[in-house]
């Protein structure tokens, strides 16, 4: 005889319900931005009742800088192989791995992020001026510590990181272009192992990272 499923814990829904509503508010946030998504919308696109999003968040800014919040933590920890790394084919080529592949899993979370910048970032500037600021001089350190070991070229750090963003979150920011120049499909999984072997092998060359018959991969 088969057992009934066990009841899901307060904890336990507690926890499916927050899922929902970060899932549904990244899809609304990343289509309509701050100002044009409601809490309305986004506990539709939950299917949850408004009210189980006003328990959860007490505001629409709460949910914006949490779903913000979230999609950075992201980042952070796929910035952890530069802290280990002994040199750049290391560090960045791991680096690049896992900004592309987070731009293939939270396509959504890129938007929202890219979206509040271009506009001048209105919600979340102390989280660039705090958060975002410290973590950029601990990666250009890291690099700077490359280039004094000759192991790369000379060139400005900051410049780098900046190339790595824009590369990476392409992926995710002009998916529906890329996707238009793919025959109207997403990439597969062979498609995004060659975009990634790409992006490291032009990468890591141009910086002197990699010899002429080297690659990425």
């Amino acid at each position: 005889m088969t057992e009934a499923p066990r009841p899901l814990r307060r904890t336990e829904i507690r926890r499916e319900n927050e899922k929902l509503i970060l899932s549904a508010a990244e899809k609304v946030f990343a289509e309509a931005g701050f100002g044009g998504a409601t809490m309305q919308l986004i506990a539709d696109v939950a299917g949850l009742p408004k009210a189980n999003l006003h328990y959860y968040f007490a505001t629409k800014e709460d949910l914006y800088r949490r779903v913000v919040r979230d999609i950075f933590e992201i980042w952070l920890k796929a910035a952890e192989s530069f802290d280990a790394a002994p040199g750049p084919v290391e560090g960045i080529g791991a680096y690049i791995d896992a900004k592309m592949e987070i731009s293939r899993r939270h396509p959504d979370g890129s938007k929202v992020w890219a979206s509040e910048v271009m506009h001048g970032a209105p919600v979340i500037q102390d989280y660039l001026e705090t958060t975002l600021r410290d973590w950029t001089e601990g990666r250009i350190a890291v690099i700077q510590r490359w280039i004094d070991e000759g192991k790369m070229a000379q060139v400005d750090p900051r410049h780098l990181l900046y190339m790595l963003w824009a590369t990476t979150q392409h992926y995710a920011d002009f998916g529906h272009q890329i996707e238009t120049l793919n025959a109207g499909r997403p990439l597969t999984d062979r498609q995004w192992k060659a975009a990634k072997d790409s992006v490291k092998t032009i990468i890591l060359r141009g910086i002197g990272a990699l010899n002429e018959t080297e690659d990425g991969g």
